[in-house]
């Protein structure tokens, strides 16, 4: 039979215990650790073969390598490729929707690389970058827009017109804006492929490393909204 001392005892040990899970529940949803925060958040590449990883070995595509460079044990990320080869900003809008499906917590915006090379206006570029942001905003889903830079032979006015496109569109709806998506890499042999335009293996990591404090700061806001 237990004694009156040794279920005084038990009874504090179990209010010990009691008060032990209280205060850890409490933690958990106190600002030092946000609940939810555990929960993994979804991100989407979308973007041209720059993302798809276009001449490059399996996992070594931009979304694979950010994807790893960003994981933590308390905020577990994952990283979906939707990037298409030879797209424009016309086709990243033509398949919006299912690029990019419901659930998705934030999107990675890489597009307009090819507009520039074919030449194509600024203003129609422009104008569908603005549809594709302003769709994902409408969604609840935050933006990063990575930015592109037009090559020096479209001449300085067609230049200074395409950069200042993606400064507006971020402005407009409140979507982050990493400058230039190929900063460090672009004009570089030893890191681009033969054609001089995509990036090696090592010019993924380059590019990773560049963009990947912005990233942070991204995630970083998705995650205290979750």
């Amino acid at each position: 039979m237990t004694s009156i001392s040794e279920a005084k005892a038990d009874l504090s040990r179990r209010n010990v215990a009691g008060l032990g899970l209280a205060a850890i529940a409490a933690t958990l949803t106190s600002g030092n650790v946000r609940a939810g925060t555990l929960r993994t958040i979804r991100l989407v590449a979308l973007g041209d073969s720059l993302t798809a990883g276009f001449g490059l070995p399996p996992g070594a595509a931009f979304p694979a390598v950010l994807e790893k460079a960003i994981n933590r044990a308390d905020r577990p990320v994952s990283i979906a490729n939707a990037g298409v080869s030879g797209d424009t900003t016309s086709g990243g809008l033509e398949r919006l929707d299912w690029a990019v499906p419901d659930g998705t917590d934030g999107v990675i915006v890489e597009l307009g690389a090819n507009d520039m090379l074919r030449g194509l206006d600024p203003s129609l570029t422009e104008n569908n970058l603005d549809q594709i942001v302003g769709r994902i905003r409408e969604k609840k889903m935050a933006v990063l827009l990575a930015g592109m830079l037009a090559a020096p032979n479209l001449g300085p006015q067609y230049g200074e017109r395409f950069a200042g496109l993606y400064k507006r569109i971020a402005e407009k709806h409140g979507a982050l804006l990493y400058p230039f998506f190929l900063d460090g890499v672009a004009g570089r042999a030893e890191f681009t492929l033969r054609d001089g335009l995509h990036p090696t293996v090592d010019g993924v990591k380059i590019i990773v490393e560049r963009i990947k404090p912005v990233v942070e700061t991204f995630v970083g806001d998705i995650a205290k909204s979750i």
